[in-house]
């Protein structure tokens, strides 16, 4: 689980596009900083949450598997409560916390 406990809103925030280019000076590049990172992000959830669930693979059926689907169910619903990458990754971005760089703009 990530241990990181950020104020991440679940829901939809309006933003204001000229708070993502400032410190780029290019929407463009802003965005694909940020969409990088919610790819990671994402990433990690997706093979946190695929860890988790493999401890209740199984192939025997037997009576344990109720309360076994219990805790899966219990374990599902927590990510799915849990913000989506690309909200997190735009607070991180906003926040400084993000280290990004273009070599291309290294080069000039």
């Amino acid at each position: 689980m990530n241990t990181n406990k950020t104020t991440v809103p679940n829901t939809t925030v309006t933003r204001n596009v000229n708070d993502l280019d400032q410190k780029t000076h290019n929407i463009y590049e802003s965005l694909v900083i940020i969409s990088k990172r919610a790819n990671q992000i994402s990433n990690n959830m997706k093979e946190e949450l695929h860890g988790k669930l493999a401890e209740f693979a199984s192939s025997n059926d037997n009576l344990e598997e109720i309360f076994e689907n219990r805790e899966q169910i219990e374990i599902s619903k927590y990510y799915e409560r849990l913000p989506k990458p690309s909200l997190i990754a735009i607070d991180e971005f906003l926040n400084d916390k993000i280290y990004y760089r273009n070599p291309a703009k290294e080069q000039q």
